[in-house]
């Protein structure tokens, strides 16, 4: 069978085909400018600004971009270069001719682009605005609805609206009917009424419906867009004046089965169905001042992991999807791990940090809702401390080598400060505390041991383990684990591993992320949505769809 060619995640402006980015002091706009004929893969026009994957992975190096190389920047605004249309959202024929695994992961990398617009603004101070200057429909609405504030044309003809239900037979688009009724507190009768009306919702209307913020007419949109980025610039701590630092390109070599990148490296076992991760930890002298980490640039030892990590995940995620077990190793020298952590602590009020920190935080986050069963696995050799022992918190399960007699050689785990709430899940909750169900004894007593290196046994003690077998047992029990693992139904293993990963509070992310996995998941594999006749199928060929009409 031929294996499409594999997806690249990495771009930069000068390649960028479907944004325009423009700078204005404090301000920058992003320009959605769709090139119709550029899309990711053949078969279909992104018209009307309809967007697929390559637009996504676009926007998401703009965002970083602004992010890290314009700290001067203090408010976004997205809008668009076409006459009457801002965004027509994900472009149907892709939809209707992509695979059910295209689809999912689609969605869900879209999803974690708009996560990542309302994560910079609770924690990095960086805000945006959606000129909304034409039609807005589907996902182009849920790009809005992620932004702080939306600002509505008034030309009696453009509108805000989530059609998929009446016009494709698919869910409006989880995060776009999240946020309608969490983040917006859209009334739910009003919602349904939006939901199920193809035309949408414009004017006065769409402001008293909370749909949007505020409307302006056509001579006036300018002006207005102008005021308000300004406003929400006012109200962010991002530094008026610094120097930002360019992100380089990603060192990346890709091999038949591996991916080799500076501090990163993946080793694909097809056979065993099974990737190893290995993440270096810091070596060498590492700056612990702003003047060095500036001058380190996008080669500082966290911006850099977080990026290579990053593009790991997602080209594994998306090229590699009979590839069901990954398993996290780190190499590396536990205090410098620790020191790493003491660095980013004690600077982070400098909005560098500040932003590394968060690229961290959305990284393993990018873990969580990944669907690949993962066992971290710790070995002679690991530095799974502090910031690193997140990877192995965000496993399913942690085996940890035990060497009983001999000290020196056994590998040790490290809690920090770090591990207590700076990388906070889409449930508010750190990974620790998901673990233990923010039971405070529990939590105090691995709080109690922060810093101290702490061997197979301790962390089994602590509950930081899962199993420690001892250098007799331990190739036995990681390969039947392997095998027992790899042997099951990847469909069951997504569910039961999306809701143990999950257990806390529900929050608008975790049901983005819930909704996504159950409710799309499921709608897009029904007759009526990508049957011969089903919605997706049909669209645009004016034929009806032709549904099943027993509700399930």
């Amino acid at each position: 069978m031929n294996r499409p060619d594999p997806v690249d995640y990495q771009t930069a402006p000068a390649h960028y085909r479907h944004w325009k980015l423009r700078f204005d002091g404090p301000v920058a706009t992003l320009v959605a400018d769709f090139d119709e004929n550029a899309g990711l893969r053949p078969g279909y026009k992104l018209k009307l600004n309809s967007y697929d994957l390559g637009v996504d992975i676009e926007l998401n190096d703009a965002l970083n971009r602004i992010r890290f190389e314009h700290p001067e920047v203090r408010a976004v605004v997205i809008t668009s270069a076409r006459d009457r249309v801002f965004c027509s959202g994900a472009n149907i024929f892709m939809l209707g001719g992509s695979s059910h695994a295209w689809k999912v992961n689609f969605c869900k990398f879209t999803n974690e682009t708009r996560n990542g617009l309302e994560d910079s603004s609770k924690h990095s101070g960086l805000k945006f605005l959606a000129a909304v200057n034409g039609s807005c429909a589907g996902g182009g609405y849920e790009l809005a609805l992620a932004c702080d504030e939306i600002l509505l044309v008034d030309d009696r003809s453009s509108a805000v609206s989530l059609p998929e239900v009446p016009m494709l037979g698919v869910l409006p688009g989880t995060g776009g009917l999240t946020r309608l009724t969490d983040k917006r507190h859209v009334r739910h009768d009003l919602a349904d009424v939006f939901c199920t009306r193809s035309e949408g919702v414009r004017g006065q209307k769409a402001v008293d419906w909370r749909l949007v913020d505020a409307i302006a007419r056509p001579a006036q949109f300018a002006t207005a867009v102008q005021e308000r980025a300004l406003a929400l610039a006012a109200a962010s701590d991002r530094p008026q004046s610094a120097k930002g630092v360019e992100l380089t390109p990603i060192e990346k070599a890709v091999e038949a089965d591996a991916l080799r990148y500076s501090h990163v490296s993946v080793a694909i076992d097809r056979a065993a169905r099974t990737a190893t991760f290995t993440v270096n930890g810091p070596a060498g002298p590492q700056p612990s001042n702003i003047e060095g980490i500036l001058a380190a640039g996008a080669g500082w030892y966290p911006l850099a992991l977080a990026r290579e990590l990053e593009d790991a995940i997602l080209s594994m995620r998306t090229n590699e999807l009979e590839i069901g077990v990954w398993l996290i190793k780190t190499r590396g020298d536990l205090e410098a791990a620790l020191a790493m952590d003491a660095t980013l602590e004690a600077l982070k009020g400098h909005w560098l940090i500040r932003e590394t920190i968060g690229y961290l935080r959305r990284t393993f986050s990018r873990l969580d809702v990944t669907s690949r069963s993962l066992f971290a696995l710790i070995e002679e050799g690991s530095c799974f401390a502090g910031s690193l022992f997140e990877l192995a918190l965000a496993c399913d399960r942690i085996y940890h080598l035990s060497l009983p007699g001999e000290a020196a050689r056994s590998p040790k785990i490290a809690v920090a400060h770090a591990n207590f709430g700076e990388y906070p899940m889409a449930t508010g909750q750190s990974r620790l505390g998901r673990r233990f169900y923010d039971d405070q004894p529990l939590l105090g007593a691995v709080a109690a041991r922060v810093g101290q290196p702490l061997d197979a046994n301790a962390a089994l003690s602590l509950g930081l383990a899962t199993s420690s077998p001892d250098d007799i047992d331990w190739a036995d029990e990681i390969r039947l684990a392997i095998e027992e693992r790899v042997s099951m139904s990847p469909d069951a293993l997504s569910a039961m591993e999306a809701n143990l990963r999950f257990d806390g509070p529900e929050t608008m992310l975790t049901r983005i992320f819930g909704r996504l996995t159950a409710w799309q998941n499921w709608i897009f594999q029904r007759p009526n949505a990508v049957g011969e006749k089903g919605a997706l199928k049909v669209y645009g060929k004016g034929e009806k769809a032709a549904f099943d009409w027993s509700r399930v």
